[in-house]
């Protein structure tokens, strides 16, 4: 953010405190001198800085940092993680979690539940984070923001979600019904709710804190049932004339293909997603298992229904981001969900795909990485969109009261299969 010629004295300030927080919580703890290099502001600006961060709580001076400098040794400060956390929602396919994260990505509680979906009306769904809510929230710092990762193309100003194929949702208020269900009920009046797609969510986080950090130019893939896509371009995310861009799983990749819920055919998903991995294995999603899993290590073991499929979807796989890189030109490819649980198995097939597909410039090609955060991506991504309120203005952190005004849900939602 550059401040302009005319900004007032308190504008700067607040600014140059945002710009100290962000470097603490992204970079982690730092010395005053190293504060003053990377933000290239003088010490003296960050030592007043510093103090006022600490006088509201959100950062803490530790002893001298001694790594080899020389002359009169910096404190080291870092970020409070336990002064104010967020509560981020991930709602997937088949599962929802619920957890609280304060400063520097520290995650507090966190819950995740196997969810049918069956259940997938919107009331079934908020139900589900009530419950999971009443669980995390008691042991956790006041809550400042909440944030939702969610599978579907969302419309960010107000969180409605257009439409979820995959879901069975069209034009849910979802922020509106997150609000109006967990603000002043779980969590306190007043705190913010943000929501995103899971795949925009998910590369913010791995371009924060994960495989893609200090990469301006990135992909992120999501593969699930779905395929979600997020993409960094100059280190912002490509959102489109009407912040729906990245909705790449239903990039027609086969003419022959087969039919989506999209109302497509041959949409990216339908040939490299998990529904068509487990149909070509010939085996079961059932609740509680990990068919993913149970297909991967099938292959390797050299079952031949198993290795037709990793060969396949991986192939789908490779044709479908074989046209991004060549489109996008990214720097990094970073796959998340089962593609970066099944990493190993499937590159081969990739691989070949991208030799044959991706055009080969006086530029490497893009490589391509698991995610680093694996299936939590999506949830620290929720968590980083709700924390950014606070860290654009640390002076929030004032009028935080002590309580969280939290209650349990009064009523029943549907059964979760609940994991730690």
């Amino acid at each position: 953010m550059r401040i302009e010629h005319g900004s007032t004295h308190e504008a700067v300030r607040r600014h140059n405190l945002s710009v100290v927080l962000r470097q603490l919580h992204v970079r982690g703890a730092q010395s005053r001198s190293e504060l003053a290099a990377r933000t290239e502001l003088n010490r003296s600006t960050i030592k007043v800085l510093v103090e006022h961060l600490v006088t509201l709580g959100l950062v803490t001076e530790g002893g001298p940092d001694l790594r080899g400098t020389r002359g009169r040794p910096s404190q080291t400060v870092s970020v409070c993680p336990d002064r104010l956390a967020v509560m981020a929602v991930e709602i997937a396919v088949d599962s929802i979690a619920v957890a609280t994260v304060g400063l520097g990505g520290h995650i507090h509680q966190r819950r995740r539940a196997a969810r049918s979906p069956v259940h997938s009306e919107p009331e079934a769904v908020l139900g589900g984070i009530h419950q999971l809510a009443a669980d995390v929230l008691p042991e956790s710092p006041p809550i400042v923001g909440v944030g939702v990762a969610v599978v579907g193309v969302v419309r960010r100003a107000d969180g409605l979600v257009h439409i979820a194929p995959n879901l069975g949702w069209r034009d849910v208020p979802l922020g509106e019904l997150i609000r109006s269900e967990t603000v002043g009920h779980l969590v306190p009046d007043g705190v913010p709710v943000t929501v995103g797609n899971e795949a925009d969510l998910g590369i913010l986080a791995e371009n924060a804190r994960g495989a893609a950090h200090g990469v301006d130019d990135a992909v992120y893939l999501s593969g699930e049932v779905g395929i979600g896509g997020g993409i960094v371009v100059g280190g912002r995310l490509l959102t489109g004339a009407t912040g729906y861009a990245g909705e790449i799983g239903h990039l027609p990749v086969n003419p022959q293909g087969a039919r989506c819920g999209c109302g497509g055919r041959g949409c990216w998903e339908t040939e490299a997603g998990k529904r068509v991995l487990l149909q070509l294995a010939g085996v079961e999603d059932e609740p509680g298992a990990d068919p993913v899993a149970q297909v991967m290590t099938a292959a390797q073991e050299g079952e031949p229904r198993a290795v037709r499929a990793v060969e396949q979807v991986g192939t789908w796989l490779g044709v479908g981001l074989a046209g991004l890189i060549n489109v996008f030109n990214p720097e990094l490819v970073v796959l998340g969900g089962m593609y970066g649980r099944a990493f190993d198995v499937l590159q081969p097939a990739l691989n070949q795909a991208l030799e044959s597909r991706a055009m080969m410039t006086s530029a490497p090609r893009a490589g391509v990485v698991p995610a680093a955060l694996g299936s939590d991506a999506s949830l620290i991504g929720a968590a980083e969109s709700a924390l950014n309120p606070l860290i654009e203005e640390p002076t929030r952190a004032d009028a935080t009261a002590p309580g969280t005004g939290r209650r349990r849900p009064e009523r029943p939602a549907a059964p979760l299969n609940l994991q730690a």
